[in-house]
């Protein structure tokens, strides 16, 4: 069985909003990337990720980005396993009626194992938390995970 996953969420804001909110770092830091984001994502490009509740910068690899539409990404797996490895995030943005928008994000690639099915569900959560805090950001200017985890 391939570790893998895919979640979604309907933002009430135009595709091109809500895919700023992700591409641009001062905004991707006020939600997401608590500790800071670095560098804006663009195709070929290494962006800096920290989190307060996570702390050390981490590397995020931009495989390519198709704008208004599609960010992927390669990071190091949060697996205890031995053996550092990269998973594959792929960020869809779907425009809808309404000036609303569909965005689905999807992580693939752990190692078949006990830490690395461990790992895969940490991000799950991580990435519908993420989804949860992008709404309450770009629609009401809210940031739900400052103090959530520490």
């Amino acid at each position: 069985m391939d570790l893998k996953f895919e979640v979604s969420g309907r933002i009430n804001r135009p595709v091109e909003e809500v895919f700023e909110s992700v591409v641009n770092p001062e905004k991707l830091s006020g939600y997401f990337t608590t500790g800071g984001a670095k560098g804006r994502i663009e195709t070929g490009a290494t962006v800096n990720w920290n989190f307060h509740d996570c702390p050390g910068a981490f590397p995020v690899i931009i495989v390519e980005v198709e704008k208004n539409r599609r960010i992927i990404l390669q990071w190091e797996a949060n697996d205890d396993g031995k053996g550092a490895y990269n998973t594959t995030v792929t960020m869809r943005f779907e425009s809808l009626e309404g000036g609303r928008t569909l965005v689905s994000i999807a992580e693939e690639g752990w190692r078949q194992t006990d830490s690395g099915l461990k790992a895969s569900y940490s991000n799950c959560m991580g990435w519908s938390q993420m989804l949860c805090a992008m709404k309450a950001y770009v629609e009401h200017g809210i940031n739900l995970r400052q103090g959530m985890y520490k």
